[in-house]
């Protein structure tokens, strides 16, 4: 059965979404859904609350919400809001540290219940670990 996963991202920063989506797609053996929205399909003429609430849509089913560290996390309020809420809820938080990050931000390291490098066997046993 699929892993039901939800990629919290800022559309400023999509490449690294892109490059997560990419090597969990093409990791053999695992299989996934995929409930975050990409750049090209991003939400657009929503208020604040609407853009909360298809947040919340979009963590609600998930079996785990992947974080993908950086230092923009510490200055993204919808970030912060994802990681609230999916504590909230109940839902696991892995935090990817970004290849070649020397920093982690503490605020993705608080909220995550697993905190993995940047490779493709370390976040994929991560999700299977906590999910």
């Amino acid at each position: 059965m699929p892993k039901r996963l939800f990629i919290s991202h800022s559309w400023s920063y999509g490449e690294r979404y892109n490059s997560m989506t990419s090597l969990l797609n093409n990791r053999p053996y695992f299989e996934w859904t995929n409930y975050s929205v990409p750049e090209s399909k991003a939400f657009s003429g929503l208020s604040s609350a609407g853009l909360a609430e298809q947040l919340r849509n979009q963590i609600r089913p998930v079996q785990c919400v992947i974080i993908i560290g950086g230092m923009w996390t510490n200055y993204s309020d919808w970030i912060q809001f994802e990681m609230e809420f999916a504590k909230n809820v109940g839902k696991p938080i892995l935090g990817v540290r970004p290849r070649s990050a020397k920093v982690m931000p503490q605020a993705v390291v608080n909220a995550a219940d697993l905190v993995v490098n940047w490779n493709t066997e370390s976040i994929v046993s991560g999700i299977r670990q906590i999910s």
